[in-house]
Parts: structure tokens; C-alpha cells; sequence
């Protein structure tokens, strides 16, 4: 089969960052299905893993952590999918990666992708959607609508980097399920429309002093922070602005994070890894597929859209050069995806 991975961390711009291989075809293991894909999204996990995860010397490693893709084969554990079903996923960090034509994938992660929407759109969704819901229903314990109400109620939640993969689809989460007000980052105005329309309550500028611009919303603090990218820049920041006992989720990485300041208004510090579940195979993994079959029903009902953005063809290592080149410059909005892998 063809793939696109690398055998060593290299700059994007190397034209051996990312390299055409030809692999034999994988074999499924009991819990696996065996997925020919049709499309793929491209994560800043993948130019992460290229940059700082290089193999053992004579091995070659295959990222790609979102894909929509026809059912092959099944494991002999698997139940509830069958051949020729189309799903949607995002796949185990500890694993060969999307970027190939075939790729086998743990079951439990997997879900029926929307039937409402394409390839390219649906192979948006999942990592985001995952760490979305995650952070939202998992590490802050949002209430969904309807729940009893919870003291101290949370009723305001700040993300930074709104036009990101993620806080797309946090922002329609949160305004889809919750009764919380959204207040999402933005720097550019495209970006800042973007937020918009997904359903922000309103958008502040992140390149500016947070805590002024939700005074003049009319807002003196926030219950709960997301943060989606430059956390040690803003953590200062984060602290000003929570009310005592607020949360702070975190998905970006920092060499050191000093959360002290956190201690005297007892803020609650989360961190969220989407691969911790297939990771440690932990016994909730199969939440992961379960959340996905959500979404997809959310999609067809009109109440989730796509983040897709950009798509890119064919599938080579060309192409996906130019997707972590886009990514890495931190300058897209939603999701760049890629298709085309002709199949013989």
C-alpha cells in the first residue's frame, strides 16, 4: 500500500520531512478493523510527532490522527461493524498512523461516520471533536442542558484560539449542549467571523489584555478557561481573569508551567490528551466511539457542522508537506484535509 511517513525529524521544508513509502498491507488484531481511507485531516500533533518523534534508526513512522474510510476486515472481537461500513476516528498515538491507504484502528475508537456529509467534511471531525467534548464533559464536567443545576453553577467559558480546530468544534458544542455563555479568542477578523457564526456569545481579541475587554462585555470574570494554545503566555492572564475556584483546561505543551498562582483563588488545573484512553487502554475506551456515534447524529440533524476549510490533492508526500507547512504557520482556520489516495 502507499503511505507518507518519515524516518527522520526534519524541517517541513526538508523534501524529506515527510516521504512516499510502500508498506505491506496491515494486519487487524482482535479488537481492530482494517479501514481502506478515503480522506484525512491533518493535526499540529502530526507536525509534532514529525518534529520531535523521530523512529528507531531502519523504521519509518506514519502519522495522521483523523480519517474517514471503508471497514475492510474485522478482528475477531469486533461486534456492532461489519465490511463495507463508513466510519470515522481518530486512531492511538502508540500506533501507525492515517497517512496510508489502508490503516488498522482499535474498534472501540471507531463510530458510523455522518451519513450527511462527505469524506473530506467528515474527516474534519473527530480529533477535535474528541478533545472538544473531552475537555467540555470530562476534565471541566460541563452540565449538559437540562441537568440539575450544580453550585457554584458554571455559567461563563473563555476560549482561547476559537478558530482552531478544536475550539470550532467547542464552540458549537458547548452552544449545542450547554447552557453556558461562550466567549471565544480571536486576532484576525476572519477569524473572529468565523467564531461568530459557529455560535460565540462574543469574540475579544487575544493579542490584546483579556481581562478589560470581558469588563467591557460586562463580565468581571469567567468560570471556566480553555486553553487551546499558548498557555504559558497567557496563564498570567488566566489567573486575573477566572473567579475563585474556576477551572483551567490545557492541551498545548510547555517545557515549564508555573501554576502556583493557581493556589490562592483554588483554580483547578485539567490536562487533556485525546490519546490517553487508547493509550492506557483504560476501561472507558469504547467512550471514544460512543461520542463520535453522538456527534454523527448530531450532524445529521443539522445541529454540528463540518470545520473543514481546506482540501488538499492527491495523497503524497508533496502534499502533505504543504498541509504541516500550513498548520505550522499558524494561520489556518477549521481543518486542512487531504484526499485522492487513489486506490488501485
Amino acid at each position: 500500500m502507499k503511505a507518507v511517513g518519515f524516518r527522520q525529524s526534519l524541517p517541513v521544508s526538508h523534501p524529506e520531512a515527510l516521504i512516499d513509502l510502500d508498506l505491506p498491507l496491515p494486519v487487524p488484531e482482535a479488537h481492530d478493523v482494517l479501514v481502506k481511507i478515503s480522506a484525512i485531516a491533518v493535526n499540529p500533533v502530526d507536525t509534532k510527532i514529525r518534529r520531535l518523534a523521530a523512529p528507531a534508526a531502519g523504521e519509518v513512522r506514519i502519522p495522521g490522527w483523523d480519517a474517514v474510510g471503508e471497514i475492510v476486515t474485522t478482528g475477531s472481537a469486533v461486534s456492532g461493524f461489519q465490511p463495507g461500513q463508513r466510519v470515522y476516528y481518530a486512531g492511538a498515538l502508540a500506533r501507525q498512523g492515517s497517512n496510508a491507504q489502508y490503516q488498522v484502528v482499535d474498534a472501540r475508537l471507531i463510530a458510523a461516520a455522518p451519513q450527511s456529509l462527505s469524506d473530506e467534511q467528515a474527516a474534519a471531525m473527530p480529533l477535535t471533536t474528541i478533545t472538544a467534548w473531552e475537555i467540555l464533559f470530562d476534565r471541566l464536567q460541563v452540565q449538559r442542558k437540562g441537568a440539575e443545576p450544580r453550585k457554584p453553577r458554571q455559567r461563563t467559558l473563555l476560549i482561547t484560539g476559537g478558530a482552531g480546530g478544536v475550539g470550532s468544534m467547542m464552540i458549537q458544542l458547548a452552544k449545542q449542549l450547554t447552557d453556558v455563555t461562550v466567549i471565544a479568542t480571536a486576532s484576525r477578523e476572519s477569524s473572529a467571523a468565523w467564531c461568530r457564526e459557529l455560535g460565540a456569545d462574543h469574540v475579544i481579541n487575544h493579542h490584546q489584555p483579556l481581562l478589560p475587554q470581558l469588563q467591557a462585555l460586562g463580565l468581571s470574570s469567567v468560570d471556566m478557561i480553555a486553553s487551546l494554545t499558548h498557555t504559558i503566555e497567557y496563564i498570567a492572564q488566566y489567573v486575573e481573569c477566572l473567579t475563585p475556584q474556576g477551572q483551567l483546561a490545557v492541551i498545548d505543551d510547555a517545557d515549564v508551567l508555573d501554576v502556583m498562582p493557581l493556589k490562592r483563588k483554588s483554580i483547578s488545573l485539567h490536562w487533556e490528551s485525546m490519546f490517553t484512553r487508547s493509550m492506557f487502554s483504560t476501561d472507558d475506551i469504547a467512550q471514544q466511539g460512543v461520542l463520535l456515534a453522538e456527534v454523527a447524529a448530531m450532524v445529521d440533524a443539522g445541529r454540528l457542522r463540518t470545520t473543514l476549510s481546506t482540501v488538499l490533492q492527491p495523497f503524497n508526500a508533496a502534499t502533505l508537506r504543504q498541509a504541516h507547512e500550513m498548520l505550522e504557520s499558524q494561520q489556518t482556520i477549521g481543518k486542512v484535509v487531504v484526499t485522492g489516495f487513489g486506490h488501485d
